[in-house]
């Protein structure tokens, strides 16, 4: 058995090295994804010693976000100084108007890392004139890399991924994320996800949408409704959905989602039905 998975290893790295050497920028987005994710398991044993900076009411930054923020623009800059970087912690990095920009969230899912609850992830996605080209989204607790291209699909650790077959919402596992603050009204969320918790399977509030994205397009959740999002929350998990066979829209369809930060992911037909419960909760509740 010992020798199976390590030649099922073997294989998985020979196949993403295949993919990688398809394009350049996602070996450099790739490597640094890596260099950030050591930078973030490095600390996951001194978490009591961590500094941290509060944003915002339940909004939160640490020296560890910011320490593998730079990993990350130092690998992608000194690979390609003419590149820009939109990052979540530093904002814009290098050139502005560069026709290439990396959109970076270094630690996706902050509050499950300060807690030691093992669940977040590195968010690297690649733009070119404006349109996603490249996504990276590392678990370094787990050591899975999904990976993708515009119109070269969807990878984990180098194998091609899909969408799970899951043919209603009430045979779906979804999952949901929305911001808490002390100025915003829950009851719509709170009402949302009621209504979806009784036409669905299950619901999930895991605490990283780079991950809920992900794990839709390797078939591990079936759909998620995700509010309140910035660029770098999805940036490169809306790609890896569509890109391994499912849809992103906004709440009514629309393709508003990245202005607004709120969308719908997942399989066609778990899609379809999610934009018909959440139609039906807008005209009851707005």
């Amino acid at each position: 058995m010992a020798n199976k998975d390590y030649n099922s290893r073997l294989l998985s790295l020979f196949n993403l090295d295949k993919q990688t050497a398809m394009n350049p920028m996602l070996n450099i987005g790739v490597r640094a994804a890596r260099a950030a994710g050591r930078v973030i398991t490095k600390n996951m044993g001194r978490l009591d010693a961590i500094r941290v900076e509060k944003k915002g009411h339940n909004d939160f930054a640490t020296e560890v976000d910011k320490e593998a923020e730079a990993e990350i623009a130092q690998t992608l800059l000194k690979a390609y100084p003419d590149h820009g970087i939109m990052a979540e912690e530093n904002g814009q990095l290098g050139n502005a108007d560069s026709e290439f920009q990396w959109i970076v969230d270094p630690l996706d899912g902050t509050m499950n890392f300060m807690h030691g609850f093992p669940h977040f992830s590195v968010s690297i996605a690649l733009y070119q004139a404006g349109r996603p080209f490249q996504a990276i989204i590392y678990d370094p607790v787990r050591q899975e890399l999904f990976t993708g291209g515009k119109g070269d699909g969807a990878y984990l650790d180098g194998r091609r991924i899909r969408v799970s077959g899951a043919a209603a919402l009430d045979q779906a596992l979804i999952a949901t994320g929305f911001p808490v603050s002390q100025d915003k009204d829950l009851a719509f969320d709170m009402a949302v996800y009621e209504g979806f918790s009784r036409r669905c399977s299950g619901t999930r509030r895991s605490g990283s949408a780079a991950l809920d994205l992900a794990y839709i397009a390797a078939g591990r959740l079936d759909g998620a409704w995700l509010s309140g999002l910035q660029s770098w929350d999805f940036a490169a998990g809306a790609l890896l959905v569509r890109e391994a066979g499912g849809l992103v829209n906004d709440y009514r369809g629309g393709d508003s989602w990245a202005d607004s930060g709120n969308l719908i992911a997942g399989t066609p037909k778990v899609h379809h039905g999610m934009l018909q419960t959440m139609g039906a909760l807008l005209r009851e509740h707005t």
